[in-house]
């Protein structure tokens, strides 16, 4: 069994911002193996089924992004995944250009307090995250009010490109093919 979970707020305020990029992908994943997340559990909105026959649950954290960690270890504890191997992690990344995507096994927060609060949690950085980047903040932006704010026109055409490949990456990842996973999605396009 794996945790899929998407890192982002919860409320409508924040729907379609950058920091909830997270929430976006597994929306995608939902739909596209019609997998109903509506479920209220472990202060999160989940939803059980199938990718490619391995058994999944689709995690959004409805915490707010700092306190995630709180939402994730009552459900990786219930559920008794190794979060090392078992639990694959979506989330924005300033530090990536619009679009593309990072895979990696383990790795710092960088920053990022929704991994901070994981990381606390949970007591290892190492499991398996997939960065989807939002590109880099403007100068002289605050960076709270970057992250929450929302993709141009043509921003969210690419990030909603991205999904689709962070969800074959997810299909891949479950089937214990992560390095060809990181193989085909880390390359930077252009």
């Amino acid at each position: 069994m794996y945790i899929i979970t998407g890192l982002g707020n919860p409320t409508s305020e924040y729907k379609n911002t950058r920091h909830n990029i997270g929430f976006d992908v597994i929306d995608t994943i939902a739909a596209q193996n019609q997998i109903s997340v509506l479920e209220h559990k472990f202060k999160a909105l989940i939803g059980k089924g199938y990718i490619n026959g391995q058994k999944v649950v689709l995690v959004k954290p409805q915490t707010f992004m700092n306190l995630s960690g709180e939402s994730l270890r009552a459900i990786t504890d219930y559920f008794k995944v190794e979060v090392e191997t078992e639990l694959i992690v979506i989330y924005d990344d300033v530090s990536l250009d619009v679009g593309q995507l990072r895979i990696r096994k383990k790795g710092s927060a960088g920053g990022h307090n929704g991994i901070k609060s994981l990381i606390a949690h949970l007591g290892t950085d190492t499991f398996q995250r997939i960065k989807m980047g939002v590109g880099e903040k403007p100068k002289g932006y605050d960076l709270a009010d970057y992250v929450l704010g929302h993709f141009t026109g043509t921003e969210r055409k690419i990030m909603d490109e991205s999904s689709i490949k962070a969800s074959e990456a997810v299909a891949m990842m479950i089937t214990e093919r992560t390095e060809e996973a990181m193989n085909r999605f880390n390359k930077k396009e252009g």
